[in-house]
């Protein structure tokens, strides 16, 4: 007589395919990280003040306007000293943080001279996205005055979108070597999974993403036209077979088909306009705790470092409820997958490979806090709950 089937007990199994001794290394990398959280704002907060003290934003604001009398290009040039100088000051945090640490994991095999090169071509495409952004911010708080947090967050909905338009084509192959996934299996697979679901079949891609990580991921991005599924080629160096690539790929395509990205991108511009609301009221009060007394006001570009300051308190803080909105996306993704293409065990299967970098059974409060995608645990389990009441054929 055949037991029936047992989701706790099948997702106990998946979990079980590591040994104790790599969930322990697990939970010490994804505990750390949430550590590095409160660092890395300290390291910021640091970097501010050491360039308040220097008061070269002040000398460099002066300089250009006293040349050129245009406070929009003085705004844009302050911006991108800022970065720059910034960038300098945190690098061996950097270092540490972005490269050494996950070394020390076994989560990269890039070399130093590697990963500096493409941080450096990362700090400089941000001087220029962020430097404008920046610009155009503090010319909207000269021009609109009280309601300025207001229009910033529709400032901030058109950079995003317009980020998610443009990094497909200019920004990502910068970085990393995209290609039409092979003719072959998986190919074939993908692209009648495509179909089958009414999304674009033509924008299947694999990216050399083991030259930066040794994560097994995948992802989608872009926006409209420009909208493409990526799959690292780690998937397949870590053996990834058609049922796994089918639960993979069938949750980024939920993505693509339940217009996440215009979800994401309205909800952080929401959150963006609650943001620069309380810049605006407590600027004055955490300019006089840095000491910034060069500064004139909130519209004084050389309070860049002041508002970096409290925009960074605030991503702190409001870290649990960005983190939860994505978390409920993901999930969403993952319903699409199973339900449009039934691969519970090629999900769960996949899953198990992303243990190394997030800690499959944190605790709920853990999970609330600082996981922006489901536990793993939690996401098996639910595989493996479709897995009991859809079986295959049905």
């Amino acid at each position: 007589m055949a037991h029936p089937f047992d989701p706790a007990a099948a997702t106990a199994a998946y979990l079980a395919q590591l040994p104790p001794e790599a969930h322990v290394k697990a939970q010490q990398y994804t505990q750390g990280g949430h550590w590095l959280l409160l660092w890395g704002f300290v390291v910021s907060v640091v970097a501010a003040w050491i360039v308040i003290r220097t008061g070269v934003l002040t000398k460099v604001e002066q300089g250009v306007e006293r040349k050129k009398g245009r406070p929009f290009l003085a705004s844009l040039v302050v911006a991108v000293v800022y970065l720059a100088f910034s960038w300098v000051l945190e690098l061996p945090w950097s270092v540490y943080a972005d490269w050494w640490r996950q070394k020390q994991y076994g989560l990269t095999s890039q070399a130093f001279t590697g990963w500096l090169g493409e941080n450096i071509l990362s700090a400089l495409i941000s001087a220029v996205f962020t430097g404008l952004f920046l610009a155009l911010l503090y010319l909207l708080i000269r021009r609109a005055r009280r309601l300025w947090w207001l229009w910033a967050g529709g400032l901030t909905a058109v950079f995003i979108v317009f980020g998610m338009l443009i990094a497909p084509i200019y920004i990502e192959p910068l970085f990393n070597k995209y290609t039409p996934a092979p003719a072959g299996p998986v190919r074939d697979e993908v692209v009648a999974m495509a179909k089958s679901v009414g999304i674009p079949s033509d924008k299947i891609f694999v990216y050399d993403g083991s030259k930066q990580s040794n994560a097994y991921t995948a992802n989608v991005s872009g926006l409209g036209g420009s909208a493409r599924v990526a799959m690292s080629d780690t998937m397949f160096k870590k053996g990834a077979d058609i049922a796994e690539v089918r639960g993979v790929v069938g949750h980024e395509m939920g993505h693509y088909a339940r217009q996440h990205s215009l979800w994401i991108t309205g909800i952080f511009s929401v959150l963006a306009v609650c943001g620069f609301f309380i810049v605006d009221r407590t600027f004055p009060w955490f300019a006089a705790a840095l000491n910034a007394k060069g500064v004139t006001g909130i519209a004084d570009p050389a309070g860049l470092p002041v508002l970096t300051v409290i925009l960074a308190a605030l991503v702190l803080v409001g870290g649990p409820i960005v983190n939860t909105l994505i978390r409920e996306v993901e999930s969403d993704a993952d319903r699409y997958s199973l339900v449009n293409f039934n691969e519970p065990d090629g999900l769960a299967k996949a899953l198990v490979k992303t243990i190394e970098y997030r800690a499959a059974t944190p605790s709920k409060l853990e999970e609330v806090l600082f996981y922006d995608h489901p536990a793993v645990g939690v996401r098996i389990r639910r595989a493996m709950d479709w897995k009991a009441t859809h079986p295959k054929g049905h």
